[in-house]
């Protein structure tokens, strides 16, 4: 990988660490949107940012209902929701979807998606072009913000070793990773403004729930 993507616009706000969420909701042992996860967890870290990760494999929760928001992983992945600055979805296509498991989980959280910035990962035959849309529907539903574009790769491109060495989606990744970071850092302060300030701004009906 050429190092010298790695150089965001950190002059933005240089003393300041976001904190990204990457959400793998794959099922499968070998998963080629999970192993980009990973990748891209690692190219974010070397940018100076921190990540956690929910893996839905080792995590499941439960099928969503109010009954089930009072268990004790709901308020684990609510806090790292809620402390997160930026968010990157990680899905394989289902049927032109996102996976049962995402959808699930984005059923658990809507507020504590407003303001902030995502990005979105799918593994698909067919470049996930309309599982990526039916997940930009939910961020925006939820007033949250979505990449202009996302991740779309093939299973196909998982090695026997079970890595990702296509030169062409590496560089991908890495303008992703950038991404994320440059624009992410510029949302999370406005964001951070406009909980606290007293400007008509559309993140004013959270003040009092943050």
């Amino acid at each position: 990988m050429n190092e010298g993507y790695l150089r965001p616009n950190v002059h933005i706000l240089p003393f300041y660490t976001m904190k990204t969420l990457i959400i793998i909701s794959s099922t499968r042992e070998r998963s080629v949107s999970a192993t980009a996860a990973n990748d891209i967890a690692a190219l974010i870290r070397k940018l100076g940012q921190t990540v956690d990760i929910i893996d839905l494999r080792k995590t499941p929760l439960p099928l969503f209902s109010e009954s089930e928001r009072t268990e004790a992983l709901y308020f684990h992945m609510r806090e790292l929701v809620h402390n997160a600055d930026n968010i990157i979805l990680t899905t394989p296509d289902f049927h032109g979807s996102m996976s049962g498991a995402m959808k699930n989980f984005l059923d658990y959280f809507w507020t504590e998606f407003a303001g902030k910035l995502f990005g979105i990962v799918c593994a698909s035959h067919d470049k996930g072009l309309t599982a990526m849309d039916h997940i930009r529907t939910v961020i925006r539903q939820c007033y949250g913000w979505a990449l202009p574009y996302g991740i779309g790769l093939s299973e196909q491109e998982l090695s026997d070793h079970g890595t990702i060495d296509n030169p062409r989606i590496q560089k991908r990744f890495l303008m992703f990773a950038h991404d994320m970071v440059t624009y992410g850092l510029l949302i999370s302060k406005q964001r951070a403004e406009d909980l606290t300030n007293s400007e008509p701004t559309f993140m004013a009906r959270y003040r009092s729930i943050q």
